[in-house]
């Protein structure tokens, strides 16, 4: 069993990568969030062990890095950031059960270049965060935006 708090996120990383390779089972112990009676997370962590079957290693969106792997005891896939792995064993065991079937990627459409607006309205759409945002014209008399 290898503890990650006395290795470094690189040495894990090779370590999960290698049996990624080579379809190792690996049993990990990690942090996730607890859920309470109806399924909603609570935000408190608590300690979990799984043998997870490794298919992907990946970047999210914010910087952290995950991987998703099938879990052996319920069969569905789970993903854990490898910065809530406490420890994890890598097996000679070979996989068993089969991963869900990668996504299609689909080509966004291209970006108009003829209209600055059209522009602006496609750049918005791509950020899920801003895509109700309507730009208006600030008039010195409008107090809604006074801080």
């Amino acid at each position: 069993m290898k503890h990650t708090a006395t290795q470094t996120t690189t040495k894990t990383l090779a370590d999960l990568y290698r049996a990624l390779d080579h379809q190792h089972v690996i049993t990990v112990s990690f942090l996730k969030e607890e859920k309470d009676d109806a399924g909603k997370k609570t935000g408190r962590l608590v300690e979990t062990v799984r043998s997870l079957e490794l298919y992907e290693i990946r970047t999210t969106r914010d910087g952290r890095i995950v991987f998703e792997a099938m879990d052996r005891a319920t069969g569905e896939p789970r993903t854990v950031r490898v910065d809530h792995v406490l420890s994890y064993t890598v097996h000679r065991m070979a996989y068993v059960l089969d991963r869900p079937a990668p996504t299609k990627y689909v080509r966004p459409a291209p970006a108009p270049t003829a209209d600055a607006q059209a522009l602006f309205f496609y750049e918005l759409a791509r950020d899920q965060d801003d895509a109700d945002y309507t730009p208006r014209k600030l008039i010195q008399s409008d107090t809604d935006l006074a801080a």
